[in-house]
């Protein structure tokens, strides 16, 4: 059954039952020991802000996003390199050395209601999806939860 949500106005239904039914389903990830201008090339490339990252098993232990780079092209001393340069500067830097190892998950069968909820008492925009294993096989984000908000 769908849940109903009350904001300041109309009211609006979310549309979906539980994480799996919010979920974006293979999300992309990085290994953690890639490097962090494989993280740089990923993040670029796709046009996106944060990526998951996860172990040999596939389970999420942290995530990398472009400020995670930033700083540590800070740290480094240099500016960050364009993709077209990238080539030049050697940097055998491992994501997991500069990730932000919190994992923020919710279980597949978790009520979407709750879903929210968790977001919000984290103040995140995104949420790991996990199978009973751990492993990751979804990431709920922001618009995810959007996408499902109907008027009543």
């Amino acid at each position: 059954m769908p849940s109903t949500i009350s904001p300041v106005g109309p009211r609006l239904t979310l549309g979906a039952v539980s994480a799996v039914d919010l979920m974006s389903d293979n999300p992309v990830s990085l290994q953690a020991t890639a490097t962090v201008q494989e993280a740089t090339a990923l993040l670029t490339d796709r046009g996106i802000s944060a990526a998951p990252v996860i172990d040999a098993t596939g389970r999420p232990v942290g995530v990398v996003t472009k400020a995670d780079v930033l700083i540590h092209d800070r740290e480094r001393g240099r500016r960050v390199a364009l993709p077209e340069v990238a080539e030049r500067f050697h940097d055998s830097t491992r994501v997991e050395e500069i990730m932000t190892p919190a994992v923020f998950s919710v279980a597949t069968d978790t009520p979407a209601a709750k879903v929210v909820e968790q977001m919000l008492q984290l103040k995140v925009h995104q949420l790991f999806v996990v199978d009973a294993s751990g492993t990751l096989v979804g990431l709920i984000g922001a618009l995810d939860v959007l996408r499902h908000l109907h008027p009543n």
